[in-house]
């Protein structure tokens, strides 16, 4: 296999923003970040001008993309859809979210990520289950109709799930279901992450105990941190253990808040950013539909007719040029919160998030405007 050495743009590893250092890959491994000194002779080299090269994003909550949504085509031809839109903007590691649905929608889900995988579609990291265990007060975009107590059923479903899939992750809201429940979840390996939720700080707390170890799209559709109840925007900024995904378009959470939350956060649980994107990510229509209600795209925002937020129409660049220029982040603490971060959360990373010798390749290269990721 050819060696390759890519020089002239820094190098983001998932930790560390290196300078004037070559990053050196062969075939589809990355071999060392050297000095352009230590190159050996004959290698084929690929010059950049300026620009960051590093691991691919990595997306915790992919709804749609490429004019597709999940929830509308649960099947493997439609997540190659999905993956080839959200590659284009530089994400090389996803999981597929399929917002709250009827059982048998989940069932063909899980099936379709399975399938994906199987037929080696790239990017697909395991599932995301946003729902439907969720709080009819907090509901947001979620159909009202669909969201439901957890049955026996739903728990043995996800259990079996998180055998065959190599991640997945579920939203649900504490008070909805019981510490035992999210126990019995987190012991089986699934990722249970807290959201769409009314809940109390001490429920927030029992369930983080019990094994939940995230919180979805931090401040949206949850109880709000205020000065005798701090809610779950409290419980998960107070946690030095649980981690928090955030939609950094500066719509769903202002700079100043994020400016905040990320002072208040303490202990090895991190704040990570998600794209929270539908159908519209790598596709110029201007409408969709969720579970058959009409999503609108205008101004940079999606919205049902009543105005209601419908997840976001973000990039993964466009998040990271937010929290740079409008929050005040160093490029290096940005890129970590797409990347490492997030990666740190999966059972089975499969080596997304990292450029470290032995890695899997998957590098992309960030333009110096942040406008474009390109896949190398």
């Amino acid at each position: 296999m050819t060696r390759r050495a890519l020089i002239g743009a820094d190098i983001f590893d998932g930790q560390t923003l290196h300078r004037g250092k070559v990053l050196v890959l062969h075939g589809g491994t990355v071999l060392d970040i050297t000095g352009p000194r230590n190159l050996p002779t004959g290698i084929a080299v690929h010059r950049f001008d300026g620009g960051t090269l590093m691991p691919g994003f990595v997306d915790l909550q992919v709804n749609g993309g490429g004019g597709v949504m999940f929830n509308d085509d649960p099947s493997a031809s439609a997540l190659a859809t999905i993956a080839r839109a959200h590659a284009g903007t530089g994400t090389q590691g996803f999981l597929p979210t399929l917002i709250t649905d009827t059982p048998q929608r989940t069932a063909a889900a899980i099936e379709a990520v399975q399938q994906a995988i199987a037929q080696g579609v790239p990017g697909i990291l395991g599932l995301h289950l946003e729902g439907p265990h969720l709080a009819q007060a907090r509901k947001g975009a979620h159909d009202p109709a669909l969201i439901r107590p957890m049955q026996a059923s739903d728990e043995a479903q996800l259990i079996a799930a998180a055998q065959a899939l190599p991640n997945l992750m579920v939203t649900l809201a504490p008070e909805t279901v019981t510490p035992e429940q999210i126990a019995r979840l987190a012991r089986a390996g699934v990722i249970v992450s807290l959201g769409h939720s009314d809940c109390t700080l001490p429920q927030a707390q029992a369930a983080l105990d019990a094994g939940a170890r995230c919180v979805t799209h931090l401040f949206n559709a949850m109880s709000q941190l205020t000065p005798r109840q701090p809610g779950l925007v409290g419980a998960a900024l107070d946690s030095g253990q649980a981690s928090a995904g955030l939609i950094a378009d500066a719509v769903h959470v202002h700079p100043a808040s994020i400016r905040a939350a990320l002072a208040a956060k303490r202990g090895p649980g991190a704040i990570f950013l998600v794209t929270d994107a539908m159908a519209t990510l790598g596709s110029d229509i201007t409408e969709f539909t969720l579970n058959g209600r009409r999503v609108l795209r205008r101004d940079g925002r999606l919205t049902l007719a009543d105005g209601t937020l419908a997840g976001a129409d973000l990039t993964m660049p466009q998040a990271i040029a937010v929290m740079t220029r409008q929050v005040g982040l160093p490029l290096e603490q940005a890129l970590a919160m797409a990347t490492a971060i997030p990666a740190r959360l999966l059972r089975q990373p499969q080596g997304a998030g990292v450029l470290t010798p032995g890695a899997p390749a998957g590098a992309i290269w960030l333009s110096p405007d942040l406008s474009q990721a390109q896949a190398l």
